[in-house]
């Protein structure tokens, strides 16, 4: 087969070119990330051969191999993992769109903006949170060369890039299979002259222990050493020539960290597991090491992440933990450990009485699995609640990474029970008007006074929008705490929740708000009567208005705003309508009602025009501006703003 010349994909081109041109600062992190791709694929090999041992072609050897060459300036890193077929090298290595390269191009663009153009970006945040590692070798590459071999294949192929653009592609002849990446390095990077020379064995010794050592596979170099020849007694001979000899050692660890006490590591130690084996790049934001003995026996090191991945919550994210049995691997991403609420969870389970052939199908049915995941579930939860209760600047940054998990699992237990809503509704954090603060729900009741019988909440995309809201003005005067919901799935969860505390939750822009103090009363009589008398002009504005609200009624909830939009309490409220409009899912419309303020000078205004006849055009622009404004408040723009800026503008040149 003749040699192929690919063009990188466009955005590989870009992300290529910001490497070349060392936008990141700390280039030795190459190294961590060869390896650790190494490391998965002997991971992947080894699952494969759990079910397949043909895979092995007779050679258990599952190691990583440092080879670096003075003469030639180059840095191979070998491994006898899984390997590579052609299609797979022109999807893995040509490409990087299953990388999130958009979105890390998006990043780095905002960095920029936001430290200026000379500012240098964080690698250890951006190269992390968008799986970019491979590209990260060409900080150091004159040239890359792969040479890999698919377990169970015959052909090999040879791939070569100088990261301008293009790679090439070709047939080629390897006897193990796996991967061999050699590094032709920048002339900075090697010699005695380079500040860090990748050729040299201390030098890569070091970058191992501090980086790689607790990848669970053999990291081996060959080591030149000199030795004097010893005599029958061991004695050193004098005047004998030296002998030079090569010798082959292991540089990292290899011993699983969760096999120790808790007591005997150190935070450090946590830190640089966690970035070795989970691709880590920040210290975690808590870290959860179980021992747990008895009729089941496991060991669980899991951590919560200092930063949530950008695609957390998109469906190519694949969340899980990985198995052991015994101190072997077995799984990578096993989903059936944790609820999907918890899916940002990263970490590893080692149990003794997991089988080392068991298959996903089987997973999913072991009794064994679901108990230890229902001990891990009710200890995280029990570690958040204590970090809530007792480190509540901790916990709020825990919900600002992750909260919209916990409301995401809220919403999805509705038609499940109200189990998970029971574990998950202690836990939840809303702005509130109150100091402008987070709150949870029980603090939330503890201060309401004794009259209020509802928990009040507002839907917006910011608080400021909430707080200029028409239907704030009576709550605020009356010294009513409201719950800010600012994110689309808030309602969705309090929807599901219904009630806290034998508390109703009830949003200020639907139905009848049930203040029940004598002041309310009295109001509630006041507009029954102007309501009474205006009965015609209601009817006439609906009328007007036609099919764009259900309802027009005298409002009992305006102070100074004219107008407002409420939802009926049945249904979906206006905010659901929009999330679902941006779903493209129109179908879900809330029952609008528009209220008028009778107290407004507006609203004797429209007396005036009403009693001139119904059918003038005046009355009619008047009723469809106060609709308009009643959209815009809610943050709707008018079904024609066009027809709207021009009845405006008419208006105001009276």
């Amino acid at each position: 087969m003749a040699k192929e010349t690919h063009e990188f994909q466009a955005e590989t081109k870009k992300l290529l070119d910001l490497m070349i041109n060392s936008i990141y600062t700390n280039h030795e992190i190459f190294l961590r990330e060869l390896i650790s791709n190494a490391s998965d694929a002997l991971d992947k090999l080894h699952y494969e051969s759990l079910t397949n041992r043909e895979m092995l072609e007779g050679n258990e050897d599952y190691e990583i191999f440092l080879i670096p060459d003075k003469e030639s300036h180059t840095l191979t890193i070998a491994d006898t993992g899984l390997g590579m077929n052609h299609d797979e090298i022109v999807e893995n290595i040509g490409t990087i769109a299953q990388s999130g390269t958009k979105a890390f191009l998006e990043q780095i663009q905002k960095a920029k903006e936001a430290q200026g153009e000379s500012s240098e970006l964080s690698d250890k945040e951006l190269i992390g949170q968008f799986g970019v590692g491979f590209y990260s070798a060409f900080m150091v590459a004159e040239k890359i060369t792969i040479v890999t071999r698919k377990a169970g294949e015959q052909q090999a192929w040879r791939w070569e890039s100088d990261g301008e653009g293009s790679y090439t592609l070709e047939e080629a002849e390897k006897e193990q299979r796996g991967t061999n990446i050699t590094i032709t390095l920048k002339k900075d990077y090697y010699g005695d002259e380079a500040e860090d020379d990748f050729t040299e064995e201390y030098k890569l010794q070091s970058l191992v222990k501090k980086y790689s050592d607790y990848v669970r596979y053999p990291i081996k170099m060959n080591f030149e050493v000199t030795e004097t020849p010893k005599d029958d007694k061991g004695e050193p001979i004098k005047d004998a020539e030296p002998i030079k000899k090569t010798e082959v050692r292991t540089l990292n660890s290899m011993k699983p960290l969760w096999t120790k006490a808790k007591a005997e590591i150190t935070d450090e130690e946590y830190e640089k597991f966690f970035q070795n084996q989970f691709h880590e790049w920040e210290k975690p934001m808590e870290v959860f090491h179980t021992q747990a003995e008895g009729t089941l026996e496991y060991t669980a090191l899991l951590c919560i992440p200092a930063k949530a991945p950008f695609n957390l919550y998109h469906t190519d994210y694949e969340p899980g933990l990985q198995l052991y049995s015994r101190h072997v691997f077995i799984m990578d991403k096993c989903k059936d450990l944790l609820p999907d609420y918890l899916r940002f969870m990263k970490g590893l389970v080692d149990s003794p009485d997991l089988s080392l052939n068991i298959s996903r199908e089987l997973l999913q049915q072991s009794r064994e699995l679901k108990s230890i995941g229902k001990a891990l579930e009710k200890n995280i939860l029990k570690n958040l609640a204590k970090k809530l209760d007792k480190h509540r600047e901790d916990y709020e940054k825990f919900w600002n990474e992750y909260g919209k998990s916990l409301k995401i699992g809220i919403y999805n237990s509705i038609y499940g029970g109200t189990e998970t809503i029971d574990k998950l509704k202690d836990l939840l954090l809303f702005m509130s008007s109150k100091e402008g603060k987070l709150v949870t729900l029980k603090e939330y009741v503890s201060r309401m006074p004794e009259s209020q019988k509802k928990i009040y909440y507002a839907t917006a995309r910011d608080k400021e929008t909430i707080e200029h809201l028409p239907q704030m003005e009576l709550l605020r005067d009356k010294g009513i705490e409201v719950l800010y919901l600012l994110d689309p799935v808030d309602e969705f969860a309090i929807e599901a929740i219904r009630q806290y505390d034998s508390k109703d939750f009830h949003s200020i822009s639907r139905g009848d708000l049930g203040l029940d103090d004598a002041e309310s009363e009295e109001v509630k009589k006041e507009t029954e009567e102007i309501a009474k008398s205006n009965d015609d002009l209601m009817k006439d504005i609906k009328e007007v208005l036609g099919d764009k609200v259900a309802e027009v009624k005298v409002s009992t909830r305006l102070k100074s705003s004219a107008v407002c939009l409420v939802a009926d309490e049945a249904g979906p409220s206006l905010s659901m309508e929009q999330t679902f409009k941006e779903m493209e899912n129109p179908l879900f419309k809330a029952k609008r009602i528009l209220e008028i303020n009778p107290h407004h000078e507006l609203f004797t205004r429209l007396q005036s025009l009403h009693g001139a006849g119904k059918d003038t055009p005046e009355f009619k622009d008047y009723c469809d501006l106060l609709y308009s404004q009643a959209l815009l408040i809610e943050g709707i723009l008018p079904e024609n703003p066009v027809e709207f800026a021009s009845k405006l503008a008419k208006l105001m040149a009276k």
